[in-house]
C-alpha cells in the first residue's frame, strides 16, 4: 500500500505537518517569554499558579515537538532568553498589567490554541501527530475551563450582552 501503510512513526511528515510543528514551537517560545513576564505582574496567587501551569504546559509541548523535528532532520526555530523574576512592587503602577488583563490574555491565547490544535489534527496524515495534537487540545481545554472558573469567581469575566427572551421579563 506504499509509504502510508506502515508504522505511523516511520511515515514521512508532509510539509503542512512540518510547518505546523515548527510554527507551534516558535509560537510557544514567544509565549513562554511573555508569560514569564506576565508572571512578574501577577498579584493573585491562583492566577499565578495558572500562569506557571501554562508555561510548564508549553515547555512540555515543545519537548515533544522538538523531538519530532530533530528525528526528521529539521532545524528548530529560535527562542528568546528566559525572563528574569521581578518583584511586583518593583514594577511601576502605570506600567503593570493587572490580573484581569493577564487572565484575559491567557484566555484568548488558550482559545486560539484550541483552534490551532484542531486545525493541526485535521490536516495530519500521521496518526501519531494527530493524536499528539488531540492530547494538547484536551490539556488546553482543561486549563481553559479552570481559567474560566477563576474568572467567574474573581469577577473578572466580562460577558457579551446577554439575550433575555421577552417571556422571561416580568
Amino acid at each position: 500500500m506504499g509509504i502510508m501503510s506502515r508504522n505511523p512513526k516511520e511515515e514521512p511528515l508532509h510539509y503542512g505537518e512540518i510547518f505546523t510543528i515548527w510554527s507551534n514551537i516558535l509560537t510557544n517560545n514567544g509565549m513562554i517569554a511573555m508569560y514569564q513576564t506576565l508572571y512578574n505582574h501577577t498579584g493573585d496567587r491562583d492566577l499565578a499558579k495558572l500562569v506557571e501551569e501554562s508555561i510548564t504546559g508549553m515547555e512540555e509541548e515543545n519537548k515533544q515537538l522538538k523531538q519530532i523535528l530533530k528525528v526528521n532532520g529539521i532545524g528548530l526555530p529560535p527562542a528568546p532568553p528566559e525572563r528574569p523574576n521581578a518583584r511586583l512592587e518593583d514594577i511601576p503602577v502605570g506600567a503593570r498589567y493587572n490580573d484581569p488583563e493577564i487572565s484575559a490574555i491567557i484566555s484568548g491565547n488558550l482559545a486560539a490554541g484550541l483552534v490551532a490544535c484542531s486545525t493541526a489534527m485535521g490536516m495530519c496524515t500521521r496518526e501519531d501527530i494527530a493524536m499528539m495534537y488531540g492530547q494538547m487540545h484536551m490539556a488546553k481545554a482543561q486549563l481553559g475551563a479552570r481559567l474560566l472558573r477563576l474568572n467567574k469567581s474573581k469577577g473578572w469575566l466580562v460577558p457579551p450582552p446577554l439575550h433575555v427572551a421577552p417571556q422571561d421579563e416580568r
